[in-house]
C-alpha cells in the first residue's frame, strides 16, 4: 500500500481498466494455424523485426505529457501501489525474478491478453513472490508469449523494453491488473505510456524508444522458437525445476490455487 504522507493527487481514485472478457477459468489455447505462423515468423526473422516496429508504434504518439521517470504518485492505474511494494527489494534481470543462486526454477509463459493468465497473475502469483520469491528459494523466468493479436505483440515488446531496465514484472503486473478485452485496442501506446510512468525509477521515454528496436523484437522471435520448442499450446503455461535443469510442467487445479507449484518446489527443495 502506498505511505499515508502521499499527496492528496497520488490519492485520487483510480482509472477502472478497461471492459475486459470474462475469464472462464481455462487456459488460452493457440490455435494450429497460429502456432503454424508462430513457426514461420521465426524462420523469418528480418520479416518479424519490420513488423514488430511497424506493431510497436515506434512514435510516442502524442504522449509527451508523461513523466521523465516513473512514479507510484499520480498513477491512476489500478494497483500501482500494491504492484510497487510485491517486487520491492526483489532483484530482477531482463525477464527474471529472484536470486540468480535460487535452487528452483519456474518458467511461465504467459500472454498479455490472456484472461486466464489475468487470473493467475492477480490472485496465485503474489502468493507465490512472497512465500518462494522473496525468500530466495525461488527464481522465475517470464516468456511473454503474444499468439491471441496486435496487442499481445504491443505489450510483449514493451514489457521486453522493460526487462532491459529490470522493471519486467512490474510492467507486466500493471497490465494484467489493468486489461481489457481481447484484441480491442487496449493495450496501445496510452496504456503502455501510463504503466511506464507508473513504475519507480524506470525511464518512460527510453521504454518507449527501445520497443521499437530490433533486439526487442529478436528477443520476442526467441520466445516463440522456445514455445515450439517446447511444445507449448497455451497460456498459462508453467515448468517447474532445479535451476539450470528443462524443469517438469505444472498442471494447476485452479488459476488461484499455488498448490500444485507449492508441491513442485517442495519436492526439489527436499530433495537437496
Amino acid at each position: 500500500m502506498t505511505s499515508g504522507k502521499v499527496s492528496r493527487k497520488a490519492r485520487q481514485t483510480p482509472t477502472p481498466p478497461p471492459k475486459r472478457t470474462p475469464t472462464t477459468g481455462r487456459a488460452r489455447t493457440a490455435s494450429p494455424r497460429v502456432l503454424a505462423a508462430a513457426a514461420a515468423a521465426f524462420a523469418a526473422i528480418v520479416v518479424a523485426v519490420v513488423l514488430g516496429v511497424v506493431l510497436s508504434g515506434g512514435s510516442d504518439g502524442g504522449l509527451g505529457d508523461l513523466p521523465a521517470t516513473g512514479s507510484v504518485e499520480g498513477s491512476t492505474l489500478t494497483g500501482a501501489g500494491e504492484i510497487e511494494e510485491l517486487f520491492a527489494g526483489i532483484p530482477q534481470s531482463g525477464l527474471t525474478l529472484g536470486k540468480p543462486d535460487a535452487p528452483v526454477t519456474l518458467v511461465e509463459w504467459l500472454d498479455l491478453q490472456c484472461p486466464a493468465c489475468r487470473e493467475f497473475e492477480t490472485k496465485a502469483f503474489p502468493e507465490i513472490v512472497e512465500r518462494w520469491v522473496r525468500t530466495g528459494t525461488l527464481r522465475v523466468e517470464m516468456q511473454p508469449w503474444a499468439f491471441i493479436g496486435d496487442d499481445s505483440r504491443r505489450g510483449r515488446l514493451a514489457t521486453i523494453a522493460a526487462g532491459d531496465q529490470d522493471r519486467a514484472f512490474n510492467f507486466k503486473a500493471l497490465l494484467y491488473a489493468n486489461q481489457g478485452a481481447e484484441n480491442a485496442g487496449w493495450l496501445d501506446d496510452e496504456m503502455i505510456g501510463r504503466a511506464a510512468a507508473s513504475i519507480p525509477g524506470l525511464k518512460v521515454q527510453q521504454l518507449l524508444d527501445d520497443r521499437g528496436s530490433t533486439e526487442a523484437e529478436e528477443a520476442g522471435a526467441a520466445v516463440d522458437a522456445r514455445a515450439l520448442a517446447d511444445d507449448v499450446t497455451s497460456t498459462p503455461t508453467l515448468f517447474v525445476g532445479r535451476t539450470g535443469e528443462k524443469g517438469e510442467p505444472v498442471q494447476l487445479t485452479s488459476l488461484d490455487d499455488t498448490t500444485p507449484i507449492d508441491e513442485a518446489i517442495e519436492a526439489i527443495v527436499g530433495e537437496r
